[in-house]
Parts: structure tokens; C-alpha cells; sequence
């Protein structure tokens, strides 16, 4: 990879006068946790995700032993935009933005790739060095990479073994008080939500559905 990590500036967003839907100190209280390796419970473009700043290795870690999931199990990972998911993996397939594209306004895919950037922990990566990364089309996690200016681990804010959260509501209170800092955004949300698809894409554009 040739590429200088830390030339990556976000994609520019238009201005808009409407209030935004996120309570900005909502955000900065977030991006606060972040920065100092700390773990956070927010809404994504699917289910109530834990995560953290995702080239911090111990906050990977961590994430894990809050879950009490398996070390060896890979981690998704969320980018904000097509810029940032290009500046963290090496040669992001044709065929991969097709696929974005395609899961614009329908369920969000989340895509493996054979080649993401070293500087992604080592824990969020698969057996093969493959790692699964997803453009958030959720505006509060979207903004806390674009403003953290690096990826966000994102899995399921539950223990390991117990039913995904279909909505703030249904987590596990004890899961809750694990976090250095739990979103206030969309808690009050009354729609069910599920997990992103999860499609595999090796050399040669071959697929392999992970999850359908």
C-alpha cells in the first residue's frame, strides 16, 4: 500500500441550514470517549452497535471482553463515505461500489475485503487477513468517523450468545453500564432494525455471501 494514512481528509458535505438530527454535544461526548481509547454504545445504519476507534488495538480488545465473544472472531468496521473506505483498503473493487450503491435506501451491505490497510488492528481481522468494512449511511456514526477521521468498530450491542437488540430499548442494562459513553441519538426509535448482509470479495470479483 502506498498510500500516507494521514493524508486522508473526508469527503466535503454540502452546508445545509436544517438543524442537524444529532445533538452535537451528543457527538462531541462521544468523539471524547474515543479519543481516549474508550469504548462507546451508538446507533448505526443497522442494529445498536458497541464499538471504538478502530486502529486502537486494546480498545479492540476490550470491545471484545465486554461482549465475552471469542478473540479469534473478526469485527466489522464503519467508514463514512467512499473516500475514507478507499483510503483504508488497497484497491477496493469495481464491483464493491456497485454493490454500495445497490444498498442505497435498502439493507446496508458490509463488505470483506482481502486487503485492508495494516494500520486497522490486528483484532478486527479475520484468519485470512481479511476484514469486513462498511460504508454507515447512519449520519451520527458517519460523522464520528469523519470527525475521529479513522474507522469505528461496530458490532452488536449485546453479550455474546444473547439476541441482537432490535432497538435501543432491548439492551441488556448491565450491557449498557460497560460503556464509557452510550448515545443519546435515537433512542427513542420505535422501528425493529437487523444486521447489515455480509459479502465476501476476493481477486477476480468472486463472491462469497457470509451472511445473507
Amino acid at each position: 500500500m502506498t498510500s500516507d494514512k494521514k493524508s486522508y481528509k473526508p469527503e466535503e458535505t454540502p452546508a445545509v441550514t436544517a438543524p442537524p438530527r444529532y445533538e452535537p454535544d451528543d457527538l462531541a461526548a462521544a468523539l471524547d470517549a474515543l479519543r481516549r481509547g474508550g469504548v462507546i454504545i451508538y446507533p448505526t445504519d443497522t442494529v445498536w452497535g458497541i464499538g471504538c476507534d478502530a486502529t486502537n488495538e486494546e480498545a479492540v480488545a476490550r470491545v471484545k471482553a465486554i461482549k465475552g465473544r471469542d478473540d479469534a472472531k473478526a469485527l466489522i468496521t464503519l467508514v463514512s463515505d467512499a473516500a475514507m473506505l478507499s483510503h483504508w483498503v488497497d484497491e477496493v473493487p469495481d464491483v464493491a461500489f456497485e454493490l454500495i450503491e445497490a444498498s442505497e435506501g435498502a439493507r446496508p451491505v458490509t463488505v470483506v475485503y482481502d486487503h485492508p490497510s495494516p494500520l486497522l488492528a490486528p483484532g478486527l481481522l479475520a484468519a485470512d487477513g481479511s476484514a469486513g468494512l462498511r460504508v454507515c449511511a447512519d449520519p451520527y456514526a458517519a460523522a464520528l468517523c469523519r470527525r475521529l477521521r479513522r474507522p469505528l468498530v461496530s458490532t452488536s450491542a449485546n453479550f455474546s450468545g444473547a439476541p441482537t437488540p432490535a432497538s435501543f430499548s432491548d439492551i441488556d442494562p448491565a450491557f449498557l453500564a460497560k460503556a464509557d459513553y452510550v448515545a443519546r441519538y435515537r433512542r427513542g426509535d420505535a422501528g425493529v432494525s437487523r444486521p447489515s448482509s455480509v459479502i465476501k470479495i476476493s481477486a477476480g470479483g468472486v463472491f462469497k455471501i457470509i451472511r445473507p
